[in-house]
């Protein structure tokens, strides 16, 4: 009788676990649906200050897009999401910030027009995914490695349309992109068209141009929509 409670217990702790898992989907992609579109998701680390160059360039990075018409996402934190936020706002955009809960509380940067706090890494990032239409990515730590490959693994396998992922920052990435190339590609683990999912870059305006150029392209392939009927 006790184990049956007990495992009545867990199954029924298990039911609330992916309730308020649903829940918090259904949450982000409400939030989603509010954003204006086009946007563009942009990645970095948390530890920057506002003196970093990486901090300098994702404020015009996030500026430009503004200027745009992009709606910037960030993960809503400190450092390179604060700077891109914070160059939305400047440049007249709207700034979103998905941010996460963390053992060591990670605050929402001051910028943020729309917000919302995650619970599950998952869902967050399945948020960044959904309204983009293109990654920038400064330099980063394991979380920005986590969303950059991510990001490349779901476009190799055709689960999302092929957009464009920027890093930003050649000298920075140079060590990876010469992994990625040896022994990933010379080894067979990756295509060579692979390495065309990549734009790398040290320039915010050419981050934006690509991203800005292959939502374009997107948009004059759509099919046109059907004439209305004239009113008899």
């Amino acid at each position: 009788m006790e184990d049956r409670r007990i495992l009545e217990a867990e199954d029924h702790a298990e039911h609330l676990h992916v309730k308020r898992i649903a829940d918090e989907f259904l949450q982000g992609f409400e939030t989603v649906a509010e954003i204006a579109k086009p946007a563009v998701t942009i990645f970095g680390s948390a530890r920057v200050r506002e003196d970093h160059p990486a901090y300098k360039a994702a404020v015009e990075t996030g500026k430009l897009f503004a200027e745009a018409g992009f709606t910037v996402v960030t993960g809503g934190g400190p450092g390179v999401m604060e700077a891109a936020n914070r160059g939305a706002k400047e440049g007249g955009g709207l700034s979103v910030g998905f941010n996460i809960e963390l053992p060591h509380e990670q605050e929402s940067n001051p910028y943020i027009d729309v917000g919302l706090t995650f619970r599950h890494f998952y869902v967050r990032k399945t948020m960044f995914v959904k309204p983009a239409e293109g990654f920038v990515i400064f330099p980063g730590g394991f979380g920005t490695l986590d969303e950059f490959f991510e990001a490349l693994t779901l476009i190799q396998t055709g689960k999302v349309l092929h957009f464009p992922v920027v890093l930003f920052d050649s000298d920075y990435w140079k060590g990876l992109l010469a992994w990625i190339r040896d022994p990933l590609l010379a080894e067979g683990m990756i295509s060579p068209n692979d390495l065309d999912l990549l734009v790398v870059t040290d320039e915010p305006a050419e981050a934006v141009a690509t991203v800005v150029s292959c939502y374009e392209r997107r948009c004059a392939d759509l099919p046109a929509a059907p004439a209305k009927a004239d009113a008899e």
